[in-house]
């Protein structure tokens, strides 16, 4: 099966291509690479899960949060790019998680994005390096932010 394919029998909905709300560019094609600036929680309405993990939110409404992200990612990268299909690999994932200051989960929270990833891309090219971090704060007091590398076919 294709990404594409894989996608389509995840069904799920790809949200609107979020546009920036800053001056930066959503992504970068630099060569064989595909860069994606920090995304966050859009859906499909175009509004914004909004919550701290530890006082708003949840183990699980996190990681949805972060599938949330990814989902973003995926439209991001569609809307750029055409088609699913034409990245080869994920090379590396940023998770930031708004968390209290005692939460310690953040990879568990990152693995909504992760595990999307691995279903569209397979095991082999949709895992790639990553670090998921805790901040203080998020953009709009958004639970989740990623930001991407692809390798590109």
């Amino acid at each position: 099966m294709t990404a594409d394919q894989r996608f389509e029998a995840l069904n799920l909905v790809l949200p609107p291509a979020p546009t920036p709300l800053g001056v930066y560019k959503p992504c970068l094609v630099d060569g064989k690479y595909l860069y994606l600036s920090g995304h966050g929680t859009v859906k499909e309405d175009r509004s914004l899960i909004i919550g701290r993990i530890g006082e708003d939110m949840d183990l699980e409404e996190g990681k949805l949060a972060a599938r949330q992200v990814g989902l973003a990612m995926l439209a991001t990268i569609k809307a750029n790019i055409g088609s699913l299909d034409n990245i080869k690999r994920v090379i590396k994932v940023l998770g930031m998680v708004n968390c209290v200051a005692d939460f310690t989960r953040h990879p568990y929270i990152i693995n909504g994005c992760s595990e999307l990833f691995a279903a569209v891309w397979g095991e082999e090219n949709g895992i790639g390096v990553r670090s998921a971090v805790g901040m203080g704060s998020l953009p709009d007091n958004i639970p989740v932010e990623v930001e991407a590398m692809f390798e590109l076919k």
